[in-house]
C-alpha cells in the first residue's frame, strides 16, 4: 500500500538501503520497510557458492580429454563487486541484471582458459595421472588472480574430479594397460621361474660342494692313514733290522766264545780232558769208561777177569 514494501534477508546476505545515492542501511541479516518509489536496494550473498564445471580439451599431444571439477568462491567486498557489477533489486525483490548469475559464469571461464594453459604442457598419459598437480597449480593462480580481486571476489577452493580420455582412447588406453598387465604376468612368472631355477642350481651347487668336501675328508683320511701304515711299517722294519742285528751280535759273540773254548781245549790233551768229564760221575758211570778204556787197550792186556759178582753190581746199580 502506497508503495510500502518489507524486505528481510538471511544472516549470509549484506543489504544495503539508499536513496537518491546516498547509503541510508546497509549490514547482513537486515529486515526492514521500505518505500519502493524511492528507495534502492543492493542484496549481495557473502557465503561461499560453489560452481562445477565440465570442459572438453586437448592435451599437449592432441589427445582430448574431458575435464570435470568444481570451484568454490565468496565474495569479500561488497563495494568492490557493486561498483564492478549490479545487485540492485527491483519492486518485486528480484534482480534486475544477470550479473549476479554471470559472476560465477565468469570464474568458471577463468578455470577453463588456466585448465587448456596447464594441459597444453602434458601428454595425454601425464595429463590422466596429474589431476591433483593442476588443480593445485590453479588454485594458486585463481587466488592470486588480479581480475577477481578487482571484484572482490576470493576462491575458497578448487577441485578437479577427474580428467578421462574420450571412448576411443580410453578403450586404446586399457587394450595398453592389459598388454602392460600380461608382460608384467609374463615378466613375473619369468622371474619366478628363473629364481626357481637359480635357487636349484644354487642347492646342487651346495651340494656338489658337499660331495667334493666328503670326499677330499675321506682322501685326507685314507692319507693320513697310508702315512700311519708307512710309519709303523718303517718302525717294524727298524724293529726288525735292530732285532736281526741284535741276534746277529749275540750269535757271534755265542760263536766267539765257543771259538775261544775250543781253542782252549784243543791244548788240552785227551788224557786230561776226560779225566775232567769224569770229576762227579757216579761209580756206573766212572766203571763204563773204565772198561771203555780196556777195549781200546786190548791188545795190550794179556788176562782180563770180570767175576759175575762184579757184573751183578754193575746191572744193579
Amino acid at each position: 500500500m502506497f508503495g510500502i514494501k518489507f524486505i528481510k534477508v538471511d544472516p549470509s546476505t549484506y543489504l544495503i538501503k539508499s536513496r537518491n545515492g546516498k547509503v541510508i542501511k546497509e549490514g547482513f541479516g537486515l529486515s526492514f520497510f521500505y518505500h519502493a518509489p524511492s528507495a534502492s536496494l543492493v542484496s549481495v550473498p557473502m557465503g561461499s557458492e560453489d560452481a562445477l564445471f565440465m570442459f572438453s580439451e586437448s592435451t599437449g599431444d592432441f589427445q582430448e580429454v574431458t575435464i570435470q571439477g568444481q570451484v568454490t568462491s565468496k565474495i569479500v567486498d561488497v563495494k568492490a563487486l557493486t561498483q564492478m557489477l549490479n545487485y540492485s533489486l527491483n519492486a518485486r525483490g528480484e534482480y534486475v541484471s544477470e550479473d549476479p548469475k554471470k559472476l560465477q559464469k565468469r570464474i568458471v571461464n577463468m578455470v577453463q582458459v588456466l585448465l587448456r594453459k596447464e594441459l597444453a604442457g602434458l601428454n595425454l598419459k601425464e595429463a590422466l595421472s596429474s589431476a591433483e598437480n593442476i588443480a593445485s597449480v590453479i588454485q594458486e593462480e585463481l587466488m592470486g588472480s588480479s581480475a577477481l580481486k578487482k571484484l572482490g571476489v576470493e576462491i575458497v577452493g578448487f577441485s578437479i574430479v577427474g580428467i578421462k580420455p574420450n571412448k576411443e582412447t580410453a578403450r586404446a588406453l586399457e587394450a595398453e594397460a592389459r598388454e602392460m598387465l600380461l608382460k608384467q604376468s609374463d615378466d613375473a612368472i619369468y622371474l619366478r621361474r628363473n629364481y626357481a631355477i637359480e635357487q636349484e642350481r644354487t642347492i646342487k651347487e651346495n651340494e656338489l660342494r658337499t660331495e667334493v668336501a666328503i670326499e677330499d675328508k675321506k682322501r685326507q683320511m685314507r692319507e693320513a692313514e697310508i702315512t700311519g701304515k708307512i710309519v709303523l711299517e718303517k718302525k717294524n722294519e727298524e724293529l726288525v733290522a735292530l732285532v736281526v742285528e741284535n741276534s746277529k751280535k749275540e750269535a757271534e759273540a755265542k760263536a766267539y766264545a765257543i771259538e775261544t773254548s775250543m781253542a782252549a781245549i784243543s791244548k788240552i790233551d785227551s788224557k786230561t780232558i776226560q779225566a775232567l768229564a769224569m770229576v762227579g760221575m757216579d761209580p756206573a758211570q766212572l766203571i763204563a769208561a773204565s772198561f771203555r778204556d780196556l777195549s781200546e787197550n786190548a791188545d795190550k792186556i794179556g788176562q782180563l777177569n770180570i767175576t759175575p759178582d762184579l757184573l751183578s753190581q754193575l746191572i744193579k746199580a
